[in-house]
């Protein structure tokens, strides 16, 4: 399916994944130029691309990016359980796998890839970047759950009962939580679109989402200096679903160079679709400013490889 207006092209398309699994994709890209760079969305837990991350699509294509989303299993419109998120493995190898191939089209291998991903979806940009470190070329990332804040952090007792429950009834929705529509997203227009939107779950975390969200936000924890890759964080001063002290925590723990963080005081945890419409103005404005200024200092990634391809010929020629 493709849709056209105000100057971007939207397309749809389900895909099969490695497991046979029918997953729901989508692009929004500028109908007047070719893609200054790629951009790759990655949702949040319960949430989908198609209607949440409409907004995001649109204003990026039309600053000149071509932009692509999909729901993992267990979201929005793609199979599986809703909610429901039986390894964070898998997940992390559907958006490489599907976002990988875009990438490595004709028209696409000159191009930047950037990743975006808010909450959720931040965890799924890192462990893509682990996954590929060479690959990618930066990430913007949106309030990223990346550690548990320590007020947060379950006992071992309760971490060991969790575990044990998880093989024997994984589906079921026991994790008592905060209301977290209510909690994420400020303005009350976007709290009743989402309560409205059928493809975005709102029950109780499942016991395989929980404990695999926990054990992701542990691993990441203990390794944010891994991270390499350029990268801006944005997150909101009043955010009580990812503490915005754990995104400073990455950003003075990882090991990149270009790196920046921004903290938006009284905004909430959902900047990007959440948030009052001209404060998504704001932060919209200053993820584009640093997504130009990344293009406009050139693709080292193919700087590197056009070196080593040099190297190569020389070794081969002398």
């Amino acid at each position: 399916m493709a849709n056209e207006y105000d100057g971007v092209r939207y397309e749809e398309e389900y895909i099969l994944n490695s497991r046979g699994m029918k997953l729901f994709t989508c692009s929004w890209l500028p109908i007047d130029c070719e893609p200054k760079a790629l951009i790759f969305l990655c949702h949040g837990y319960a949430m989908e691309c198609s209607i949440s991350m409409k907004d995001t699509g649109i204003r990026l294509a039309k600053a000149g990016f071509g932009v692509y989303g999909m729901d993992y299993e267990g979201h929005g419109k793609s199979a599986g359980l809703q909610g429901f998120v039986s390894s964070f493995d898998a997940v992390v190898d559907d958006c490489s796998d599907h976002y990988s191939k875009i990438s490595e089209r004709k028209e696409n291998k000159k191009k930047m890839r950037i990743l975006m991903g808010e909450s959720m979806g931040g965890a799924v940009a890192l462990l893509l970047h682990r996954k590929k470190s060479d690959f990618w070329d930066g990430a913007v990332l949106i309030a990223p759950m990346c550690k548990i804040a320590d007020d947060m952090r379950p006992s071992p007792i309760v971490i060991s009962i969790l575990t044990k429950l998880c093989n024997i009834i994984p589906t079921w929705k026991l994790i008592p939580t905060q209301d977290v529509v209510d909690s994420a997203f400020r303005d009350p227009e976007v709290r009743k679109e989402i309560r409205n939107n059928p493809y975005c779950y709102k029950g109780r975390p499942r016991l395989q989402t929980g404990y695999q969200l926990f054990t992701v936000s542990m691993d990441l924890e203990q390794r944010l200096e891994e991270v390499t890759l350029p990268f801006l964080i944005v997150h909101g001063g009043e955010d009580t679903v990812t503490d915005p002290s754990v995104s400073k925590l990455l950003y003075e723990k990882a090991s990149s160079i270009d790196k920046s963080f921004k903290l938006y005081p009284g905004m909430w945890h959902s900047l990007s679709y959440g948030e009052f419409p001209e404060n998504r103005n704001i932060v919209f404005s200053d993820i584009i400013s640093w997504l130009n200024e990344k293009i406009s200092m050139g693709n080292s990634r193919l700087e590197r490889q056009q070196k080593h391809a040099n190297d190569n010929l020389s070794k081969i020629s002398s």
